[in-house]
């Protein structure tokens, strides 16, 4: 329940009317005159994203800030701005931006460009300055009434301060007698709200004739810190130059105290107003008081927070730099651990500390699947300088990883690079370049380029092939070849990758063997030992931590058992590598309750998604998904070149399993068309599965086409499909291609869909609505196009599309 706004109805009619006439409304006022409580009141009956600006110092923060709140979402190479554009465009909800800087943060003009650019975004900022931007509308919020000196000793400011008396436990004011106090202690306040509660407290504590004057909130807090302990004025300072809560474990470092003292420390100062506790038990600051007490802090405050800081990471990272599971203590403390190893890096004197801290941090990290932390956290290691060279490869190779899963496959070659030129001064570089080469690897399998994944994982296996790497690189190749149909190969790698005895830093290779090997059993019929297998693999991984792994294998689980009850998790939240597995899944389950259009749109998304972060197996997966509900939409044009898209990406990645359900997927397509070659299709799918003892499941169990007695010999070359496959059977779909060449021949067919639809002069949203997908999808197309054409303007694209009709 929100407290009461004393003696604010005028300001609350007003706040009220902007918000009916303005689309953009900025609350101004002083530090501690209710901004946030007026705004809170006013948007209580309206769906609600609230933003808490008041540590954000960037707009690249306050974007993404703004964006986590809508429960939105950027695609590698998307702006932050465009991505916000979309979120609150046709929202019905109100974006609070609460203690927003707009000087510092320069946000004023990005919110006026996204409201031009919109048609019913609404946005609240509440700061202590406007932004002079033409959408703009202020309501300006003043300090409450205080008494003069020969009037009446009433009104809202009287009321607030009586009634914190009361609530902190004070002594019954008596108006009559103490008039002159009272009198002079709101006077002193200016009328703040913030500041006559924190007067009211202090006066409940020492009474109102000990209670400091103050005319400013910085004086508010001086007076606070004076009345306090040393102790305690110790912990207002040192907290004060931490920009995040924390929990007590790090309090009390950070104070050189035990815990039972840091709790009763911090007791004191939320007693005082000068600290607040959230529902988890962190101790957090309201920024202006947190400015106020660092200016308040000397060099010994901050040397004992660098201090205590790298103490507590020391003590709670865990002791190895491949341990650490997803349900780590210290999670909770993550924005403490990042400043503690920032710090010490920037440091050249625990420069080395930093590092390795960095360094045993990130198994938690990545099995948590906190990819954007943990860039965040190794690329700022990197940047302090080079660290010891015994961890220097790690570390960089590590922060590849992390950038890889945060912005896109190969975002993270860099990194790569720069751990192998850091691999030279490691005690043994041939270590360090086989692990390298083994995330390189993982790296190109990602990425679908499964060819230069097989050559580095046997190169890892080959620099160093008694040490620790050759069973990650070993459940590479048995990914690979599982992917590829090469089933025995598969079997036996993984039966390499799982010896007898796992210790703690391999479990998760284990699990993700065990899974490789329930895909296998899907691929060849036995449902029931997949089932069994991915189940026991998901239920083992709860037991240790072990999300990520889980996380995955729970996904294939679901499309096998639909009894089965899903994790919840946040997708937004996921990496790449993560999340868009997991939508897919989410999309087959909308497909199988009959809701085909919206498993098209989420679809959709997903192949956007995965071309742009290049993760091609999953762009191939979500393909298949897209043409199946297309299918069943009777768009049988956009699932034709939905699959024929799918097809060629088999080819060049050699999945012929999955080339063999696009198969399938043509050969409905084409019984539906009345093509007489829908039985060729469905023989060479079949021909496909057969020496590989595979089995039709999923997508491909819903078509009926019963196979020609043999496929056409130039399609197939042994068990694989020919160079000329994809040519043929598309011929058989669009008919031969023109002798005249184009330079839309570049686009993909789902990219020439819009641009034909651009020469039409659609909107990217009307587009969309064509193509049952989203705008972003239509943009994410649309980017890819300008790249390849060398354009930047979808006036230039529909001449290019004119021309060359």
């Amino acid at each position: 329940m929100l407290s009461p706004c004393l003696g604010r109805d005028d300001v609350q009619r007003a706040l009220e009317e902007a918000l009916g006439e303005a689309r953009w409304v900025t609350v101004v006022g002083p530090p501690g005159s209710g901004k946030t409580l007026l705004v809170r009141h006013a948007a209580a009956g309206v769906p609600v994203s609230w933003v808490d600006a008041r540590t954000l110092r960037t707009l690249d923060e306050v974007l993404v800030a703004a964006l986590e709140s809508l429960g939105a979402e950027t695609a590698p190479g998307d702006s932050l701005v465009g991505a916000l554009g979309r979120a609150v465009d046709g929202r019905d909800c109100l974006l609070v931006l609460d203690g927003l800087d707009l000087d510092t943060t320069g946000a004023g003009p990005v919110l006026q460009s996204v409201l031009d650019g919109t048609t019913d975004a609404r946005v609240v900022v509440t700061a202590l300055t406007t932004a002079g931007q033409p959408a703009e509308s202020v309501v300006r919020v003043g300090p409450l009434p205080v008494p003069s000196v020969r009037g009446p000793l009433e009104g809202p400011a009287v009321e607030l301060f009586l009634q914190r008396i009361r609530a902190a436990g004070g002594q019954r004011v008596d108006l009559d007698v103490q008039a002159p106090e009272v009198r002079r202690l709101l006077r002193a306040t200016g009328g703040l709200p913030l500041l006559i509660e924190q007067v009211a407290v202090q006066s409940a504590l020492v009474g109102l004739s000990n209670a400091m004057a103050t005319v400013s909130l910085d004086q508010a807090v001086d007076s606070a810190h004076d009345l306090l302990d040393p102790a305690s004025a110790t912990a207002l300072r040192r907290i004060g130059l931490l920009d995040f809560g924390v929990g007590l474990g790090v309090l009390a470092q950070v104070l050189d105290v035990p815990v039972p003292e840091a709790a009763e420390l911090a007791g004191n100062l939320v007693r005082r107003s000068l600290l607040e506790v959230d529902a988890q038990g962190r101790f957090d600051m309201l920024s202006p008081i947190r400015g106020r007490a660092r200016v308040l802090a000397g060099p010994d405050d901050e040397a004992a927070v660098r201090t205590g800081l790298l103490a507590w990471a020391q003590a709670h990272a865990p002791a190895h730099d491949n341990y650490g599971a997803a349900d780590a203590e210290w999670l909770g403390d993550l924005p403490a651990m990042r400043q503690a190893v920032l710090a010490a890096c920037a440091d050249p004197a625990t420069r080395a500390e930093g590092y390795s801290v960095a360094n045993r941090i990130f198994s938690s990290l990545y099995t948590s699947m906190r990819a954007r932390e943990a860039v965040e956290i190794l690329e700022g290691a990197l940047a302090s300088g080079d660290g010891p060279p015994a961890i220097g490869a790690q570390v960089a190779r590590r922060a590849g990883i992390a950038a890889s899963e945060m912005r896109g496959t190969y975002e993270g070659l860099w990194l790569l690079e720069r751990a192998d030129q850091h691999a030279s001064s490691a005690p043994r570089p041939e270590e360090q370049l086989a692990k390298t080469a083994s995330i390189r690897a993982e790296m190109h399998l990602d990425a679908g380029d499964l060819a230069s994944a097989e050559s580095e994982a046997r190169r890892a296996i080959e620099l160093d092939p008694d040490g620790s790497i050759g069973r990650q690189a070993t459940r590479t190749l048995a990914d690979l070849y599982a992917s590829q149909g090469r089933f025995a190969e598969a079997t036996r790698a993984v039966a390499d990758a799982m010896p007898s005895r796992t210790t703690r830093d391999e479990r998760w290779i284990d699990l993700s063997a065990r899974t490789i090997l329930a895909r296998i059993a899907l691929e060849q019929g036995r449902i029931a030992e997949a089932v069994a297998g991915t189940r026991a693999v998901v239920v083992e991984a709860r037991e240790l931590a072990e999300d990520r792994v889980g996380l995955l294998a729970e996904t294939l689980l679901r499309g096998l058992d639909p009894t089965w009850v899903a994790s919840d998790v946040v997708r937004e939240t996921l990496p790449w590598a993560v999340r868009l597995p997991v939508l897919a899944q989410d999309g087959r389950e909308l497909l199988a309750r009959g809701d085909a259009r919206q498993a098209a749109g989420l679809a959709a998304d997903v192949v956007a998604l995965a071309d742009s972060a290049r993760l091609g197996r999953d762009g191939v997966d979500a393909r298949l998904l897209l043409g199946r509900a297309l299918v069943q939409l009777d768009d049988l044009d956009q699932a034709t070149t939905t699959y024929l898209t799918a097809l060629e990406q088999c080819a060049t990645m050699r999945l012929p399993l999955r080339a063999a359900d696009v198969l399938d997927g043509l050969a409905g397509v084409a019984r539906a068309r009345e093509l007489p070659e829908a039985r060729s299709l469905a023989a060479a799918a079949l021909a496909l599965r057969s020496p590989r003892m595979a089995v039709r499941w999923g997508y491909s169990a819903d078509y009926d086409v019963v196979p020609a007695s043999r496929p056409p010999a130039e399609w197939l070359d042994g068990d694989d499909l020919s160079a000329h496959a994809v040519a043929l059977v598309t011929e058989i779909f669009v008919g031969a291609p023109s002798l005249r060449p184009s330079v839309l021949d570049v686009l993909t067919p789902a990219e020439r869909q819009v641009a034909d639809r651009v020469a039409h002069g659609l909107t990217s949203r009307q587009i969309a609505q064509e193509l049952y997908v989203s705008p972003r999808t239509v943009d994410a197309h649309l980017t890819h196009i300008y790249r390849k054409l060398d354009i930047n303007t979808r006036a230039r694209l529909a001449a290019l599309v004119v021309d060359n009709r």
